[in-house]
């Protein structure tokens, strides 16, 4: 079931979503920077805190090279604001709690645990350069050394 829209080299649609500290976010307001963008599966979950630490330890290099972090789940802010303020964390976590942008993404899957199917984001980032195009993806992210890989290739950008 894969209900991709976007495509590496092409722009990437405007989006608006509601963000930790209250703030409406679109991406068209990132024009002129590189923006990351990190679809995770739950707030507070392991792998998930994992992931938002590493982004947050890694983030002075990641803004160093000219570009933003947002992350995105299907929580609701309230959630957001919590884990935010829990992990300490610099950047903007965007709440899809309708999964829109995680379909015109092609992270809302069908999943599969402990033998139980149910849909959900599949952990997945991306990297759209200053004009607003896709020129990078990592789906199905293994968390461990991902952040790494993401700011090598916004350095190769440069």
């Amino acid at each position: 079931m894969d209900q991709q829209t976007i495509e590496l080299g092409q722009p990437v649609p405007d989006f608006q979503l509601p963000a930790s500290g209250g703030q409406t976010v679109s991406l068209s307001q990132f024009r002129g920077q590189k923006v990351v963008i990190y679809f995770y599966p739950k707030d507070m979950t392991p792998g998930c805190t994992q992931e938002a630490c590493d982004f947050r330890d890694n983030h002075s290099a990641i803004t160093g090279q000219g570009a933003v972090v947002l992350g995105i789940s299907g929580d609701p802010v309230k959630s957001h604001d919590r884990f935010a303020e829990k992990q300490n964390l610099p950047f903007l976590l965007l709440s899809d709690e309708d999964h829109e942008v995680s379909r015109l993404f092609g992270v809302w899957q069908l999943k599969k645990m402990y033998g139980r199917e149910y849909e959900g984001i599949v952990r997945s980032t991306f990297l759209i350069d200053e004009e607003g195009r896709l020129v990078r993806e990592w789906r199905k992210v293994k968390v461990k050394g991902h952040v790494g890989e993401i700011l090598e290739a916004i350095k190769e950008l440069a």
